[in-house]
């Protein structure tokens, strides 16, 4: 993404344009601005990175750096995912220091995924069938054991990437390119937990 294709881009981004259909119900859902603004800008800062424009990645992903740190708090695991973000822009700027010290950061706050998968609650996310839906509804509990399960699953995935990214390595697996073929079709917790666990540029 070009400086130019950004700026076009950053009414999007910020939900500035009318007739945001995406920002109003994902208002109405309950989520904040900010909550789809950072998904949006970590979104379009991990494309960038690898379509290989750096510098369009590096103001993307710091400005989602500056809406997690102002507007999320301090356990939320979106904080670790733009601490990862940022220190892959550290790394790449030769900074090996500083990107050693957020990915560490990064790391820390990740412990916690467990315990946040735990406490999510998922709304249905069905897109198949109204039988799929029923089906959600019908065994509730079933689903959210099993979605936990699967989220576990995946936290544990996106820490083994922190930690090789920790020493300059590349995921063993593809990371972010995940997140268009995972992103859930409803606003709830468990999308901002997989926009975290996903959305991380890969080195």
């Amino acid at each position: 993404m070009s400086y130019v294709e950004m700026n076009m881009f950053a009414p999007r981004i910020w939900g500035f344009e009318r007739g945001d259909t995406e920002m109003r119900v994902a208002r109405e859902a309950g989520w904040s601005r900010a909550d789809l603004v950072w998904e949006r800008l970590t979104e379009a800062g991990c494309a960038a990175y690898m379509a290989g424009d750096r510098a369009g990645a590096a103001r993307l992903l710091r400005r989602a750096g500056w809406v997690a740190r102002l507007f999320f708090s301090a356990q939320d695991m979106r904080r670790a995912t733009s601490l990862a973000n940022l220190a892959v822009l550290a790394r790449d700027a030769g900074q090996g220091a500083r990107a050693e010290a957020l990915q560490k950061q990064a790391l820390n706050l990740w412990r916690r995924a467990p315990e946040a998968v735990g406490g999510i609650v998922f709304k249905p996310r069905s897109r198949s069938s109204l039988f799929h839906l029923r089906m959600e509804a019908l065994h509730r509990e079933t689903f959210h054991d099993n979605m936990r399960k699967r989220y576990r699953a995946i936290a544990a995935e996106s820490d083994q990437a922190l930690r090789r990214l920790l020493v300059g390595a590349r995921p063993e697996r593809p990371i972010c390119a995940r997140w268009r073929g995972e992103k859930p079709p409803v606003f709830d917790d468990g999308r901002k937990f997989l926009a975290a666990a996903l959305l991380i540029a890969e080195g």
